[in-house]
């Protein structure tokens, strides 16, 4: 047990890093490119479109190139996470030699592809590492450990250069080597798992989509990661500008992805008991019940919207948690050889997150809002809408799609 123990917890510790290179990137890198460079918000927003784009054509190519290197799985693995490693550094630690949107671009471009290569294949490992657990219990106790990990990673890179900051260290520098020191701690961890019953051949996108309960469930996870998506693109700005707290940023984004940790093994716990399916939907509605009252917040109002990250975050574990188990489960018995599934999952993922930069950020931009306290109330109006209106509203969808979802016994 101890020793099934540790090796889960090295599914937990990558979990993590990938995390720290996904959602934070997305809470961080705008902004940091607006105030250190002058970067307008609808420059930025197109290229974080830009290169959603590309992985149309590139995660299908991953996922190709996860089942051609099967062989070197381990070794692939670690390059890789030297070359996110050390992306992140440029992106960060370095002043671009170049023009700052160019550097943006290709900087993210290096850290996305290889987020992209990684995911496919530590999700693609996952499902054989569940049916070694147990199968059916086995999906929901790797998700446990795995979704876990990921937002304890979260939770780390979302405060870390709050914590820099405030030792008197340049924030994003000591940020981006923590990230690259994280990236060999979490090869050390997982070195172990790549051996044997490696990714193998599969019939590629086809099988997968011709499901129509697996396509269900990648426009669920498309939807529903969309809100997140959302509030996790304006956070900094609704704090600083609305709110009117700046130096609050780190705390309230470490008490939501806290809360969404803490409460993700509990979620995972109730599934197991009700239902993966009846546990999601309770969640999401919990979800726009918390979040709806973030519309009524102004100036000042730090203690209530402390209470709506911590109620927030806490639905926001029931969603990481259940919903790639559910889309596990499903691609062991659809495909459990069909790597391009999760390259499918990945891609929904971080299209959401892009989605939300070119749709809200010009849009930002457009109603007069600039960074910082100076802002009038027809800009911080929309702030609100943008952060708190649409995400409740696209859960609805969300939920909607889910009901009309029939995914039998969980």
């Amino acid at each position: 047990m101890d020793v099934q123990r540790q090796r889960l917890g090295g599914y937990a510790i990558f979990a993590a890093v990938l995390a720290a290179a996904g959602l934070p990137i997305y809470i961080h890198a705008p902004k940091f490119y607006v105030d250190e460079y002058g970067v307008s918000l609808a420059a930025l927003g197109t290229v974080l479109f830009a290169l959603r784009l590309i992985d149309v054509v590139q995660d299908p190519l991953l996922g190709k190139l996860a089942v051609a290197v099967r062989r070197f799985q381990g070794t692939a693995v670690a390059i890789t996470l030297a070359v996110m490693g050390l992306a992140m550094l440029g992106l960060f630690a370095m002043t671009p030699p170049t023009n700052p949107v160019l550097w943006f671009a290709i900087m993210l471009t290096l850290v996305f592809s290889a987020f992209s290569f990684l995911t496919i294949n530590f999700y693609a490992r996952g499902v054989q590492k569940a049916e070694a657990l147990g199968g059916e219990t086995g999906y929901l106790k790797l998700a446990r450990w795995r979704e876990t990990g990921a937002l304890l990673g979260v939770c780390v890179a979302s405060v870390m250069p709050s914590i820099f900051l405030a030792l008197a260290w340049p924030e994003f520098v000591g940020y981006a080597m923590a990230f690259a020191l994280a990236c060999l701690v979490a090869g050390i961890a997982m070195h172990t798992e790549w051996r044997g019953g490696t990714v193998q051949a599969s019939a590629g996108f086809g099988v997968v989509l011709k499901d129509s309960i697996s396509r269900r469930l990648l426009l669920i996870a498309l939807v529903n990661a969309a809100p997140v998506a959302v509030s996790s693109t304006l956070f900094l700005f609704f704090v600083e500008s609305r709110l009117d707290a700046p130096g609050w940023e780190g705390p309230l984004l470490l008490l939501f992805f806290v809360a969404a940790a803490a409460a993700a093994p509990l979620w995972s716990t109730l599934a197991e008991r009700i239902g993966a399916k009846q546990t999601l939907l309770t969640a999401m509605v919990l979800a726009i019940l918390a979040f709806s009252f973030a519309m009524m917040l102004g100036t000042g109002d730090i203690v209530w919207f402390a209470i709506i990250c911590l109620a927030s975050g806490a639905t926001v574990g029931a969603d990481l948690t259940l919903l790639p188990a559910i889309f596990a489960k499903r691609m062991e018995t659809v495909a459990p050889n069909a790597t391009e599934g999760f390259a499918l999952w990945g891609f929904v993922s971080k299209f959401t997150l892009a989605f939300a930069a070119i749709a809200l950020l010009p849009v930002l931009e457009a109603s007069g809002f600039v960074s910082g306290p100076d802002n009038s109330e027809a800009a911080l109006r929309t702030l609100t809408l943008l952060y708190a209106g649409v995400p409740c509203a696209l859960k609805l969808v969300a939920i909607s799609l889910l009901v009309a979802t029939p995914l039998g016994k969980e």
